[in-house]
C-alpha cells in the first residue's frame, strides 16, 4: 500500500519553450531537486523516466491550468506519471509575497501537493476539446460577425446614409447595402471590402452550423441534446455548448454546486453578525453562463409550447418533459416577481432565473437516476 510518506511530489511551471520542475522526495518536506527541461517530446520523455526513477513507490505532479493546456498532463499521463491540473484563481497566494519567479511558482506547487492545499480542474478529453473547441468557435464566428455588421452600420452613419424601411439585416436591408453606392471611390472600395468580409463571416457561420448539427446527431451526445432541448430558449447550438463546456457533467452531485461552478451564485462578505451578499461571482465557466442567461430571458413570455418547441419534443422521455413544464411555469412567475413585484433590473432578474434554469437542467440530464434538484 502506498502511503502519502512515500509518494514523490512534483511541481511544475511550464511555458511555450521550458517547464520548471521542483521535486520533494519521500519523508521530506523542502525543495530536494530542481530543474529546467525544453518543452519537447525527447525531454518530456527524459522528465518523465527520471521522475520514475526519483518516486518508484508513487509519483503525483501538478502545474497550473493555463494557454499551454492539456499536453503536458496527457503525456505525463502516457508516460506512467500521474499529473493534475491546479486552478490558477485556486492556488493559495501569501499577500506579502511580491517576488514571483518561475522557480518559486514550481516550488509553490510542488508544496501546496504536498500539504493537499490545491484544487484540481477536471480536464476533458481529446474528443471533449476538440467539441468544445467547435462550440468556442461558433461564439467567436458571431463576436466577428457582429463587428463586421458595425463597421457597415457605423460607416453609413458617417455617411448620412439611413435605411428606415425595416429593421437592418433583413432581406430588404441586404438588398439596399448592395444598390448603395458611395460618390468617392476610395469610400466604395472601403464599403466593399467590409460587406465582404461580412459575407465570409456568415459563411463560416454556415459551415460550424452545419458541423455542429451533425456533431448533435453522434450517440455520444444525441439523447441529452434532445433532453435539453425540451427546455424553452434551449436549441442545438445552446444544448451542445453546454455539454461541451461541461463534459462529466455526472461530477456535479447537486444542482448547487453546478450553480456554483458557473458563477451564478451571490458573491458574500459577511463577518460576525453582518452578513452582505454582492453580485453573482461570475467564476468557473463564462461560456455556458452566457447561453443560460440567454435562456433564461425567454422566462418572460407566458408558458407555452410553440410549433418549433412541440417539435423539438417529440418522442423525448415524459419525466424531462414535466421538468421542463415545471421550468416554464415557475421562472416565468419568478421573473416577473423580481421585475414587478420587487422591482429588479431586467438583467438582475435574468441571472437569478439562469440560476434556477440550472437546477432543472440538472434534474433533466440525472432523471434516469431518480435524482430531484434541490
Amino acid at each position: 500500500m502506498v502511503t502519502q510518506d512515500c509518494i514523490t511530489y512534483v511541481g511544475m511551471d511550464t511555458h511555450a519553450k521550458t517547464i520548471n520542475v521542483a521535486v520533494i522526495l519521500p519523508g521530506s518536506s523542502e525543495i530536494d531537486a530542481q530543474w529546467q527541461v525544453a518543452y519537447e517530446d525527447r525531454s518530456i520523455r527524459r522528465l518523465a523516466k527520471k521522475l520514475l526513477e526519483m518516486g518508484p513507490r508513487g509519483v503525483m505532479a501538478t502545474y497550473e491550468a493555463g494557454p499551454c493546456g492539456y499536453d503536458l498532463k496527457r503525456r505525463l499521463d502516457g508516460l506512467g506519471v500521474p499529473c493534475d491540473l491546479a486552478a490558477p484563481s485556486l492556488v493559495p497566494a501569501k499577500p506579502g509575497d511580491r517576488v514571483k519567479t518561475d522557480k518559486r511558482d514550481a516550488r509553490k506547487l510542488a508544496k501546496l501537493l504536498k500539504a493537499d492545499l490545491l484544487t484540481f480542474v477536471h480536464p476533458p478529453n481529446e474528443r471533449e476539446e476538440a467539441l468544445r473547441d467547435l462550440m468556442r468557435a461558433r461564439a467567436d464566428a458571431k463576436k466577428d460577425l457582429m463587428a463586421a455588421r458595425h463597421r457597415i452600420s457605423k460607416m453609413l452613419l458617417r455617411y448620412g446614409l439611413r435605411f428606415t424601411q425595416t429593421k437592418n439585416w433583413t432581406k430588404r436591408h441586404r438588398q439596399w447595402l448592395t444598390r448603395t453606392r458611395f460618390e468617392q471611390p476610395h469610400a466604395q472600395m472601403v464599403f466593399e471590402n467590409y460587406l465582404l468580409a461580412m459575407e465570409q463571416v456568415e459563411e463560416r457561420l454556415v459551415r460550424l452550423d452545419a458541423r455542429i448539427d451533425a456533431a448533435a446527431q453522434d450517440e455520444a451526445y444525441a439523447e441529452r441534446v434532445g433532453w435539453l432541448c425540451c427546455f424553452r430558449g434551449i436549441d442545438t447550438v445552446t444544448a451542445m455548448t453546454i455539454l461541451a463546456e461541461l463534459h462529466g457533467f455526472e461530477r456535479f452531485t447537486h444542482p448547487r454546486g453546478l450553480m456554483a461552478y458557473l458563477g451564478l451564485t451571490p458573491s458574500e462578505h459577511s463577518s460576525g453578525t453582518r452578513v452582505r451578499r454582492g453580485s453573482i461571482t461570475k467564476t468557473g465557466n463564462g461560456h455556458v453562463r452566457r447561453v443560460l442567461v440567454e435562456a433564461a430571458k425567454h422566462s418572460r413570455h407566458r408558458p407555452r409550447v410553440s410549433a418549433e418547441l412541440r417539435k423539438r419534443r417529440a418522442g423525448q422521455p415524459a419525466a424531462v418533459l414535466a421538468i421542463a413544464d415545471r421550468a416554464q411555469h415557475r421562472l416565468y412567475k419568478r421573473y416577473h416577481l423580481l421585475t414587478n413585484g420587487h422591482g429588479k433590473p431586467k438583467n438582475v432578474a435574468a441571472i437569478a432565473v439562469a440560476r434556477e434554469l440550472v437546477g432543472f437542467l440538472w434534474a433533466a440530464l440525472n432523471h434516469q437516476g431518480g435524482m430531484k434538484a434541490a
